[in-house]
């Protein structure tokens, strides 16, 4: 056989060779637990995956319970216009430009906008992203009122050994709630080697979350800058399963959900190691998110009835430290404020809501009874949450004359 014949054959080999191990490599990784992660967000998947998530990880059931906390009905038109960044413009183009999914607007205990886009309907369970946190809060402030939780002073530690010797050493359980814990955390959604990234990728892996805290380490000193970190959330849940010694899933279940009224049940999202994840990934109906809303709305009481306490909702909704007021603020890593897991827009006139990544929005506007939740899945999401408010406000503040 010739030199180059041979040559050849061995080139073919070669070439087969690597068409096999990618072909098996494909196949490994379609099948491993990172693929979900690889094509959660991709633009042919993210809206059906959004609605979808039971599907895509693993997840522990949230059952619904109870009389359900019914809303009256009084449809109206939204408003057409809003204004932002000086230029009047159309809420129904914003809907489409936001890859809207849902949105509904209760205004004095009614539905008076329900709308449902891309494939959805009432009884699709939207993911809430980081929307969650907020429900988290919730829970957190029903534990402190059981004595679960002795005190928001209280280090993390104490109640997570494992979290002792690692950057949240000594952070106290109110640091955390105000994303202020001072432990450094990538949150860039866009690096996909950030810490936020990789945090989602060894939670597939089955690493337990109190272990994938344990090496982070402190950036500066707690209780001194507002950096919003999913780590910060992460440590609470902990917290609050060890304290109660309830699964969160279980607590959510029997201490809200059911008692709020809930009409359909929920599901959370898990890591591998089969722990619902605190930081992200509830999925609920469209109406459920607004009766959280409500909850808070109404100073956590439904029908007269506490089930958030009164304070707890009070300190949640308003900045409690100079780094955690919105506006223009050198301690804080942002314009908009914080409070317990909850946002405060600029300017605000008694208005709070919850956030979450790709356009989820829990808005709530005590002055004028009224809750909008909007889901989505928006490529831009990043940049939106200035202008989502402004249409918030102006679908709050319909009919009213312009001042």
């Amino acid at each position: 056989m010739s030199a180059k014949r041979l040559i050849g054959r061995i080139g073919l080999v070669v070439f087969l060779v690597v068409v096999i191990a990618g072909i098996g490599g494909a196949v490994w990784l379609r099948n491993s637990p990172y693929w979900a992660g690889i094509t959660l967000f991709s633009e042919a998947n993210r809206v059906e995956n959004f609605r979808a998530m039971d599907e895509v990880f693993p997840y522990r059931e949230v059952a619904a319970g109870g009389p359900v906390w019914a809303f009256d009905e009084a449809p109206e038109a939204l408003p057409e216009t809003y204004t932002h960044g000086g230029e009047v413009r159309r809420i129904d183009r914003f809907l489409d430009e936001t890859a809207t999914t849902g949105l509904i607007v209760i205004r004095d205990g009614a539905i008076t906008h329900e709308d449902y886009r891309l494939g959805a309907d009432e009884t699709s369970r939207f993911t809430s992203w980081s929307v969650a946190k907020s429900v988290l809060s919730a829970l957190i402030g029903i534990a402190v009122a059981d004595g679960d939780i002795e005190s928001i002073d209280d280090p993390l530690d104490r109640y997570v050994p494992a979290l002792q010797g690692s950057g949240y050493a000594g952070v106290t359980v109110e640091q955390a709630l105000t994303m202020s814990s001072g432990v450094l955390f990538d949150e860039d959604y866009n690096d996909p080697m950030s810490d936020v990234n990789q945090l989602f990728m060894t939670l597939a892996t089955g690493l337990p979350m109190e272990e994938a805290l344990a090496d982070l380490e402190r950036e500066r000193a707690p209780g001194t800058y507002n950096n919003y970190i999913s780590s910060d959330s992460i440590a609470l849940g902990l917290v609050l399963e060890a304290a109660t010694g309830v699964p969160l899933e279980t607590y959510l279940e029997t201490r809200l959900w059911g008692p709020m009224g809930a009409e359909a049940g929920a599901f959370w999202n898990t890591g591998r190691e089969g722990l619902v994840l605190p930081f992200c990934c509830l999925n609920a109906t469209l109406r459920d998110y607004a009766r959280f809303g409500r909850l808070f709305l109404e100073g956590g009481a439904r029908d007269g009835v506490q089930i958030v306490p009164r304070d707890w909702v009070a300190a949640s909704t308003v900045p409690t430290a100079p780094h955690l007021e919105p506006g223009d603020n050198p301690a804080s890593f942002w314009t908009f404020g914080y409070g317990y897991h909850w946002w405060i827009p600029e300017d605000p006139q008694d208005e709070f809501l919850a956030i979450g990544i790709w356009g989820q929005y829990i808005y709530v506007d005590r002055a004028r009874d009224v809750v909008i939740v909007k889901t989505s899945a928006d490529y831009d999401f990043d940049i939106r949450d200035h202008e989502s408010v402004a249409v918030f406000r102006a679908i709050a503040r319909a009919g009213e004359p312009e001042s």
